[in-house]
């Protein structure tokens, strides 16, 4: 029996798999050539560490060791399934001598997770297995939290998984970034795919964190990388609605963790270097005159970054900016942001008005946001009793631990 890792230890391992498991995934599938097989070799590879540094203490470079001894392990398993199977041995014999003459570049690595997600992103599978297999394979979020983002069932998440996972398989999908000719098709489904990922990490689903740095700071990688590839209008916002959002990651909790809502964030705090270049970009795609909804979110989060304050900011500004958003993309989520924007610049009661109206309709009746945007402007409007049940009912949906804290607060505060 393997002796106990020590706590510490444990956690940084647990903390390395959340941050890395995706590029040495990613990294994995180009050696091996099998999706199925190069997670195995993954999951066995942070085993051993597990096993073997606390003896031997973490190595300088986690991510190329944990490649390597993965794609040892592997080539092992392989072995062991040859003696059943001669068939594969000289599949064996090809993997085994790439693998052993492929340097584990660090440059090699970051494409690598470009490439998966291509894969992964592939027209063949259907658009909710793309989204869903690339978030669980390649940016390293559990079925969970997917499935909370999609408003399924875990179990539903899971069999698209599956079928993604058995149709690349199937069809021989290459690992690759697309030609130029086949970019088109496929970048839709890589742009919503980064922009969950920066979501998860922007306001994560669940636990104790408002956000996951390493989420974020991904997504903004990997739109950096689509720039470089296909310079899109699109693709610019895209980039641009990350960078002006994350500029506010500061201003967003308190020292001690609590959250602290857009309007009563220090300003100060924000990254005015993300914020600039954030605008810039917007500019950028704005001229264009071909943006779609990424932009469009890009221009909202740029009125807020460059306001100097709640009050100052041009809420009409914005409400045009959503109703033009709505024209193009029409969605729930975006209609009840319209709607706290109809309240800052019409008041709570206009704003309450079209929140009633979508919770009437069953449309958001499990979405805890619209349930505390209810909540607030009831609360302003000195409307206690629904201020409060609409605060416990958005407190019975969240399962961020800051949230709860900051809803349970709210109630407390209600007289």
């Amino acid at each position: 029996m393997p002796p106990p890792v020590p706590e510490q230890l444990s956690t940084t391992i647990e903390t390395l798999y959340r941050s890395e498991s995706g590029r040495v995934l990613a990294t994995l599938v180009r050696l091996l050539g099998d999706l199925d097989l190069a997670e195995e070799a993954m999951h066995e590879a942070f085993a051993v560490a597990l096993e073997s540094w606390p003896r031997t203490g973490i190595p300088n470079s986690p991510r190329p060791w944990l490649i390597s001894t993965a794609r040892f392990k592997a080539i092992d398993a392989m072995r062991r399934r040859a003696r059943f199977d001669g068939a594969q041995k000289d599949l064996i014999a090809h993997i085994e001598s790439r693998v052993n003459d492929v340097a584990i570049d660090d440059e090699e690595i970051e494409d690598d997770r470009l490439r998966l997600i291509f894969t992964c992103c592939h027209p063949a599978l259907p658009p909710e297995g793309q989204v869903a297999l690339t978030l669980r394979e390649i940016c390293g979020l559990t079925t969970e939290e997917i499935a909370r983002a999609f408003l399924v069932t875990p179990a539903t998440l899971a069999q698209r998984i599956v079928r993604a996972k058995a149709k690349i398989r199937e069809a021989s999908i290459p690992y690759e970034v697309p030609s130029p000719e086949e970019l088109p098709e496929r970048l839709s489904a890589v742009l919503q795919v980064v922009y969950l990922v920066f979501n998860e990490g922007y306001s994560a689903a669940a636990g104790t964190e408002v956000t996951r740095a390493e989420l974020t700071r991904e997504a903004i990688r990997l739109g950096r990388l689509l720039i470089e590839l296909q310079p899109e209008p699109e693709v610019i916002g895209l980039l641009a609605v990350m960078l002006l959002q994350e500029s506010r990651r500061a201003a967003r909790t308190s020292p001690t963790g609590e959250l602290i809502l857009l309007e009563n964030q220090d300003r100060s705090l924000w990254n005015r270097e993300q914020i600039g270049e954030g605008v810039a970009l917007v500019d950028r795609a704005l001229s264009s005159r071909r943006f779609g909804p990424y932009t469009l979110q890009a221009a909202i989060a740029a009125v807020h970054a460059q306001a100097e304050s709640a009050a100052a900011t041009d809420w009409r500004q914005i409400v045009a900016l959503y109703n033009e958003l709505l024209r193009i993309q029409p969605s729930p989520v975006v209609h009840l942001n319209r709607a706290v924007a109809i309240a800052m610049s019409d008041g709570p009661e206009a704003g309450l008005t079209h929140i009633d109206a979508l919770l009437e309709h069953g449309e958001l009746a499990n979405y805890y946001l619209a349930h505390s945007a209810r909540a607030d402007l009831y609360r302003r409007l000195g409307r206690t009793d629904e201020a409060r049940a609409s605060y416990e009912r958005a407190l019975a949906l969240t399962q961020q631990e800051p949230e709860r804290q900051f809803l349970r607060e709210r109630i407390r505060q209600l007289k």
